[in-house]
């Protein structure tokens, strides 16, 4: 282990690295959890973990599969297969992202390649699968473009679909002098896929022909953020009713009211995602929906917190219920397993992700005092074990 690591870590008090058993030894039932990564530096690409639901302890990682930053993962809903977004320069000889089928091993949780496919365009840095397992999509930020796939009864990576390239541009001249897709996800009933552009300041919304998994502008196309925003990331509520997205750029959350007939976003208001007194440099990152639909969470990048937030099930409308420190530097992702009762903070820059407990009556985190090393972490995904 590198000294400049420990050092890291021995600066990190919330968060206690935690040597446990392997994640295909018998130390009892649980979830597997799997890390994608950036790999420029000590990863070799995807982790997994498995994870224990009753103390939210995190078996010592392992390499699932070696992959170039695979920096964003999804889940067939068999859950066999799964899915990376790797941000390579080429795929085949061309400039293209790189879309990669695993098939797990229900024992073990390790990663063996199914296939792989262009994204369509540069950067790809989210991607999601439909309910059915019937069609995947990927959000391409380098290029600013969105592209589906169809996938195969077995979950292999079918012909690459309707790539859509974005146009346009907004007031952030550094961020934003072009379009920058950034997350993409079908709504609830699965009529429509949404997708963020950080580069134009808009929600745009997409009509899914499931079948073929085809995408076509809607009509309304996009919904306007306020300008030099960024929308990143988005969460509906479990009511479909409201969707919630977290702005990179000026460190805030927007609340919309969605239409799930017509595919229409409106929108509520917005809270900054830092508190009243920080004057540093921060970024928003991801956003997440409590299963209980009443909290939202946010992740700060600079002041390296979680942000808490209370949901009106009436109004849509979010208030903040105070801030929780990530354990660890740069917490570009985090998780909360499908009970509620955990969240996992994956700190990019500080290569640990650590375990906080949810409070269901009001939403605050306290820190477990348990972490793993990670190198690079950028996303953390919770995938159920065998039965």
């Amino acid at each position: 282990m590198q000294t400049s690591l420990l050092l890291i870590m021995a600066a990190l008090p919330a968060c206690t690295l935690l040597a446990n058993p392997e994640p295909g030894s018998s130390s009892g039932a649980g979830a597997f959890v799997y890390f994608g990564t950036y790999t420029s530096g000590r990863s070799l690409g995807i982790y997994v973990s498995r994870f224990d639901p009753k103390s939210g302890a995190l078996t010592a990682p392992e390499l699932a599969a070696e992959t170039k930053n695979p920096s964003f993962l999804a889940l067939h809903p068999n859950g066999k297969v799964l899915y990376a977004a790797g941000e390579v320069g080429q795929f085949e000889g061309k400039p293209s992202g790189v879309i990669t089928a695993f098939r797990r091993d229900p024992q073990s949780g390790r990663l063996s390649l199914l296939n792989q496919q262009s994204s369509g365009g540069t950067g790809p840095c989210h991607l999601s699968v439909d309910s059915r397992g019937r069609g995947l999509f990927v959000a391409n930020y380098g290029n600013g473009s969105v592209a589906s796939l169809q996938l195969q009864p077995d979950g292999t990576l079918g012909a690459l679909q309707t790539p859509i390239q974005h146009h346009g541009s907004s007031i952030n001249k550094s961020r934003q002098s072009g379009p920058h897709a950034h997350f993409i996800l079908p709504d609830p009933r699965e009529r429509f896929v949404l997708a963020c552009d950080l580069g134009l300041d808009q929600v745009l919304c997409y009509q899914l022909d499931a079948r073929k998994a085809l995408l076509t502008p809607n009509a309304p196309p996009f919904a306007t953020l306020q300008p030099g925003a960024g929308p990143r990331h988005f969460a509906f509520h479990p009511n479909g009713k409201f969707l919630f997205v977290i702005n990179e750029l000026d460190s805030t959350i927007t609340s919309f009211k969605y239409d799930a007939r017509r595919g229409s976003l409106a929108p509520l208001g917005s809270v900054s995602a830092l508190p009243a007194d920080f004057s540093g440099k921060s970024t928003c990152a991801e956003v997440a929906m409590h299963p209980s639909g009443k909290f939202v969470y946010g992740s700060n990048r600079g002041h390296d917190s979680i942000a808490i937030f209370a949901v009106d099930a009436k109004t849509g409308r979010l208030t903040s219920a105070g801030f929780q420190p990530s354990g660890g530097k740069t917490p570009r992702h985090f998780t909360l397993d499908p009970s509620g009762q955990w969240l996992l903070a994956a700190n990019q820059d500080s290569n640990n992700v650590c375990v906080f407990r949810v409070d269901d009556t009001f939403g605050r985190l306290a820190p477990t005092g348990t972490a793993i090393e990670v190198g690079a972490p950028v996303c953390a995904l919770f995938a159920p074990a065998p039965r």
